[in-house]
Parts: structure tokens; sequence; C-alpha cells
């Protein structure tokens, strides 16, 4: 039980919510917005893709101020989706799974297309297949993003009830000076630590191939 009453179960369920959700909306609009960039022609194509990879200069402590500012005009501050909404714009996998679809073929999609198959056949079909390896780049950096984030639960929210289980862990943390203290900080974070690595040790392999064919040495 915590301190505030609210028990740890429910920091630990509102987590896992917040980061099954922030890895599915960041992989399918890492992936749609790749398939675009990558294999369609429009207007504004290479400027988009161009203010993606300045987007990978700025780290998140550049724009705080600014989506703060952003958050509160918009009146999300303590709404739960204020946990998701920040994070599932990631322009570092949207640069790698673009990379990566750059390498299909684009005679393999002509043929589909030949074939009477639709945008969205070839997006599920051949596109999101052959580009498994970036997406499970970008589920391990969306789930290390989403499950380590403490910021929305200490600055966009003040309902306790709607806050993380990082952010109850680093109140331990925080808040214990004591020798018992400095060993409860330690076992939280083992526990933040250790899905973090149980993802990356069953999705290595892949990760590798990424780098491998998206033009990261």
């Amino acid at each position: 039980m915590a301190v505030s009453g609210i028990p740890v179960s429910r920091y630990l369920f509102n987590s896992i919510i917040i980061t099954a959700l922030t890895v599915l909306l960041t992989v399918y609009i890492s992936t749609a917005a790749g398939y675009a960039l990558s294999k369609k022609n429009f207007k504004l194509k290479n400027i988009l893709f161009e203010i993606n990879t300045m987007a990978l200069m700025f780290v998140p402590i550049a724009v705080s101020i600014p989506r703060y500012i952003i958050i509160v005009k918009l009146g999300l501050i303590d709404k739960f989706i204020i946990n998701i909404l920040p994070v599932i714009a990631m322009p570092v996998g949207l640069f790698l799974v673009k990379q990566f679809i750059d390498q299909i073929p684009n005679s393999l999609i002509e043929a589909a297309q030949i074939d009477g198959a639709n945008d969205w056949y070839i997006f599920t079909r051949i596109i999101i297949p052959m580009a498994k390896p970036a997406i499970a780049t970008v589920v391990i950096l969306s789930f290390q993003a989403a499950w380590n984030n403490i910021e929305p639960s200490s600055m966009y929210i003040n309902n306790e009830s709607l806050k993380n289980f990082a952010y109850y862990m680093s109140t331990l943390t925080s808040t214990t000076n004591s020798v018992a203290g400095q060993g409860m900080g330690a076992a939280s974070a083992l526990i933040m630590f250790i899905p973090n690595l149980l993802i990356f040790i069953f999705t290595q392999s892949k990760v590798m191939n990424t780098m491998a064919h998206s033009g990261i040495k």
C-alpha cells in the first residue's frame, strides 16, 4: 500500500495499460508513416522527413516547457491520456522504420498493385511482415519510453490514482534515506529494469538486423 492510500497494484495496472497502448500506437504510427515516406510520392515528403530527422537532435528536456504549455492549452492536465500522448510520436522509430522499408524492392509492391492489392493490403501483408526487425526495435524503444517515464505523472497529473508505477518507485527512492530505504530503492530499480532486459533478450537479433539495414554502423 502506498503512502497516499492508493494500492501499489493500481500504479502497476496503470503502467501496464499505458505501456501497452503506447507500444501499439507508436508501432502503428511509425510503420504507417515510414511506409508513406518510403514508398509514396506526395508534396512535402522530403521536408517532412527532414523535420523528423531534425527532431532527433532535441533531447526531451529541451522541449519540456513548450510541451507543458501545449498540454495546458489543450486542457489535458489530470487526464489519463496524457500518460500516452507525449511519447507516441517517436522520431527515431520513424527514422529506423523508413530506412528499413527503403530496402524493400519497389517491384514487389508494384507486382502486388498489378494483382489488384490496395494500400491497406500491401501495408499489412507485405510491409509489416518484411519490416518485423525494425518493428521489434520500435517496440523496445517505445516500451522503454513508456515504462520508465515519470514525467507525465510528476508534471501533468495531480490525481494519484492516474499515476504510473515508475512514479511510485521514484517516490520510494526519494523519500527513504535509511539503509533499509536504500535497499528498497535498489529493489525498485531492479523491478523497473527486469522488463526492459527481458524484452531486449527476446528481440535482440531483430534489433541488430535493423541497425544493419538502416544506415547505422
